[in-house]
């Protein structure tokens, strides 16, 4: 026992050491309560109603079980130990009780059955992971279960892997192969259930994750020929084929999650053709982007094709099992000689010949533009897109200035209608073509014209591109408010963006959004908005 006590001791010196601040101090009352509180419970095969119970999950120091049945719980117990009891037949509603370094628990309820029938209409779910290669999860029920062992078959490892009835259990083989695995569903009774069949484990070939999301543009400074961030070119054929079925080549589109991609399979030459009688020209451009996943093929050759002029091709290197993000200068054509004015078709070659699947998102062409949406922002300019988006019963528009009075004289202001009824937190957003920079100050100036003084003002950035909350909205964001003090005249509002607990200067929030008369329903006021800049 010196050896577990030793252990544990380590595992609360540590737990102390991750919660103390930096003046050495333990902050306990931080700690949060136990998480993910789970149990694998088994019973012996012996008609005796022996149950074992080995809790875990995470933030736990100690566990005690209460059973159920009536009986007294169990003294708490360590991390990684177990503690059995003995039932009568029936079926018992056992809690895991977590308890945590600052006293804080955790209750799980977990069903116990105890039967001395042997289990029956097993029946055994066989998934391979989608992500990961060669992993496959087992997923056993049966009536009158209480677990299950799951022998994966697989040279060299003869243990089983245990379950709880109807829960899963994953296992990833060292090779990719058919495999005979054998589950043995267990109640109390002596006889137990079997199923065998046979498994295959496979290579994952397709990508888990998404191509990076391109950045905010303009419509003049982008054309695009695949993909959802901007409009593509209309009636494009993605899969023209060119007679490679006979070369054992396909292709597909592949669905991840919602993101659909191209898929060429096999890939000898496949390629894109616009509509008939329609060309792109692409003279004005100074890249080409795609976005590239392979996990076999070494490079990939691309060609332009022109109307006049024939193809010409350039190649690049991919890497395995990971996005590729390629741009190509639009000169690496043009230098061979290719007119890009012209543009009809696009072909991709794999190299080996016939010997890979790619996956390829986010096909367009773009330059750098000449002006971007960026801080700071006041839409006087005539060839910019402001395209804010209003949300929550609001509409967002850039109107002339019908308020030119006081501190803003300016031609154009950006006009939000709060609707009667809009919701609390309603408002309107603008994408960044260039994104912020944190070096450029850490607060924000907005000069505001509000209908009345005391509204609160909600400036928020976000990062477009990071995973989405709960609401479906970038994880990845920042928000400062402020009221407004005057009605009916133009004034200057600071947000101070440090103030803000989640603010980093060192990210590229995209987005900026605006948020009028902040936490109130709407009354079917109008708000101004103009020059929003930053500052030190």
């Amino acid at each position: 026992m010196k050896k577990i006590h030793f252990i544990i001791h380590i595992f609360v010196f540590a737990l102390l050491i991750a919660c103390s601040n930096d003046t050495g101090e333990v902050d306990l009352d931080n700690i949060a309560a136990p998480e993910n509180i789970t149990a694998l419970i088994t019973v012996t095969q012996d008609n005796t109603g022996k149950v074992t119970f080995l809790p875990k999950g995470e933030g736990a120091t100690q566990y005690k079980i209460s059973y159920g049945d009536g009986s007294p719980d169990s003294d708490y117990f360590g991390v990684g130990s177990s503690v059995s009891h003995i039932y009568k037949e029936g079926v018992y509603k056992s809690k895991i009780i977590a308890m945590g370094l600052n006293g804080k628990t955790t209750e799980v309820e977990k069903e116990v059955v105890v039967s001395f029938r042997a289990p029956e209409n097993l029946e055994v779910i066989v998934t391979n992971d989608l992500s990961v290669s060669k992993k496959i999860t087992v997923k056993a029920t049966a009536d009158f279960a209480l677990f299950y062992d799951v022998y994966f078959g697989e040279a060299g490892k003869p243990d089983p892997v245990s379950a709880n009835n109807g829960e899963s259990v994953s296992y990833t083989y060292q090779e990719a192969g058919v495999y005979t695995i054998r589950v043995v569903s267990k109640s109390a009774a002596i006889k137990t259930t079997e199923h065998i069949q046979e498994v295959t484990a496979k290579l994952v070939v397709a990508p888990s994750s998404s191509a990076p999301t391109p950045p905010n543009r303009q419509a003049g400074d982008v054309i695009s020929i695949y993909g959802t961030k901007y409009t593509n070119v209309a009636g494009t054929n993605y899969f023209p084929d060119w007679g490679q079925a006979g070369q054992g080549s396909s292709w597909a589109e592949f669905d991840l999650n919602g993101d659909k991609m191209l898929n060429y399979i096999k890939l000898s030459y496949q390629g894109i053709a616009l509509a008939d009688n329609v060309t792109i020209d692409v003279s004005g451009m100074e890249y080409f982007h795609m976005d590239v996943w392979t996990p076999d093929l070494q490079k990939i050759e691309t060609s332009l094709i022109s109307k006049t002029n024939g193809e010409k091709p350039v190649v690049r290197d991919l890497t395995a099992n990971q996005w590729t993000s390629i741009d190509i200068p639009i000169s690496a054509f043009t230098s061979q000689g290719l007119t890009v004015a012209d543009l009809f078709q696009l072909k991709f070659v794999g190299t080996p010949w016939a010997g890979g699947t790619v996956f390829i998102d986010n096909i367009y062409f773009y330059k750098t533009p000449a002006e971007a949406i960026t801080l700071p922002i006041d839409f006087e300019s005539t060839t910019l897109n402001y395209a804010w988006g209003g949300f929550g019963n609001v509409d967002a528009s850039v109107v002339a200035n019908v308020n030119k009075t006081g501190i803003n004289v300016s031609n154009k202001v950006v006009k939000l209608d709060k609707k009667s009824g809009a919701e609390t937190w309603a408002g309107a957003s603008l994408n960044l073509d260039s994104p912020f920079d944190g070096s450029k100050g850490t607060k924000i100036k907005v000069t505001v014209w509000s209908p009345k003084a005391g509204a609160a003002i909600l400036y928020k950035m976000e990062l477009s591109t990071s995973p989405k909350d709960g609401n479906g909205n970038p994880s990845v964001n920042m928000e400062v408010q402020a009221l407004t003090t005057t009605a009916n005249a133009w004034e200057v509002l600071t947000f101070d963006l440090t103030s803000a607990a989640s603010f980093n200067a060192s990210i590229k929030y995209d987005r900026v959004i605006l948020f009028p008369d902040f936490g109130k329903s709407g009354l079917g006021e109008t708000y101004y908005f103009d020059d929003i800049k930053q500052s030190n």
